[in-house]
């Protein structure tokens, strides 16, 4: 769903793109973050500019800055990243890329689930969220965007519930959102990920993160002094995310290990290319504490990693 959501936007606005547009995403960013825009970059002739990632997993703002300028169409941004548990500053980024009339797009798949958002106080363009990272079905999301910006784009797809009247010689279109939604919706779909945000709502926001937080500092402090261990990603506020690397052995063997404790970790590039090649990395274990997660399962998250650990050295 986050998927299909950032392809309409940059679909729709990739009919107006001109040759030398540019558009700008960070090193941190998710595919489906990326590959849409590459899209544009391949048929429309956009150029695609990239904010760095500090070694502390922070973006380079001061760069960001810099690569603002009057070609500026899209700044498309996580909100989270999926792989560092960075949080960005999406609204301060938001500002200045309004300055330069820019269009904005905050990808929220990862950090919605953390706390859900507050789009106005964002003040950006767009907002993307799936249903899966929310504790509801796979294959459905969410598209946030002001009325302007919906109006403004054209259909995406084709197909009955998106029209108001088809004639043989035109068609008149629905007003958004309808005229984005074609075809019969993924109604199950949509009554799970309705009662899954009005589940996730009854939490405080605040509370979910200071829980989540704690699982993760404890986390931390039982792995604290142990030399063959490597955090990829410490921003100052970052979120539960524990993305790491083990002396010695592979990311893929680590993780079936874990599992043999009954310990479910990630592994892999967390489809996130870019931001690998950023740290030298191959690949990467990812760790991600949840309102669900316990201090006892912070000690096992610890205890098997330890006992991976051994069972390669």
């Amino acid at each position: 769903g986050g998927t299909e959501a950032i392809n309409l936007v940059a679909a729709g606005i990739g009919q107006s793109i001109q040759p030398g547009d540019e558009i700008i995403v960070s090193q941190m960013e998710h595919h489906s973050n990326i590959v849409p825009w590459h899209l544009l970059r391949e048929r429309r002739g956009a150029v695609l500019k990239w904010i760095p990632v500090l070694d502390d997993g922070s973006l380079d703002m001061a760069a960001y800055a810099d690569l603002l300028g009057p070609k500026t169409r899209v700044v498309a941004v996580t909100h989270m990243s999926n792989v560092l548990g960075t949080i960005n500053p999406v609204a301060e980024i938001t500002r200045m890329a309004h300055a330069v009339g820019a269009t904005v797009l905050i990808d929220g798949c990862q950090g919605a689930v953390h706390g859900l958002p507050d789009v106005q106080a964002i003040g950006c363009d767009f907002y993307v969220l799936t249903g899966h990272k929310l504790y509801g079905p796979t294959g459905i999301g969410a598209l946030y965007g002001k009325t302007e910006a919906l109006e403004a784009l054209p259909p995406y797809q084709g197909g009955g519930e998106m029209i108001e009247t088809v004639e043989m010689d035109r068609v008149t279109y629905a007003k958004p959102p309808h005229r984005f939604e074609a075809g019969t919706p993924p109604i199950l779909e949509a009554i799970g990920l309705g009662a899954a945000i009005e589940w996730l709502s009854q939490y405080d926001k605040a509370a979910i993160d200071a829980h989540e937080r704690a699982l993760y500092a404890h986390a931390r402090q039982r792995l604290e002094g142990v030399n063959w261990l490597k955090i990829i990603g410490e921003a100052e506020g970052k979120g539960a995310i524990l993305t790491f690397t083990v002396e010695g052995a592979h990311a893929h063997d680590i993780a079936q290990v874990m599992d043999r404790y009954g310990v479910a970790v990630r592994a892999g590039l967390h489809c996130a290319e870019p931001l690998a090649k950023r740290f030298g990395l191959t690949s990467s274990a990812r760790a991600s504490f949840a309102l669900y997660n316990t201090i006892e399962d912070a000690d096992a998250f610890a205890d098997a990693l330890i006992k991976a650990r051994e069972f390669f050295a």
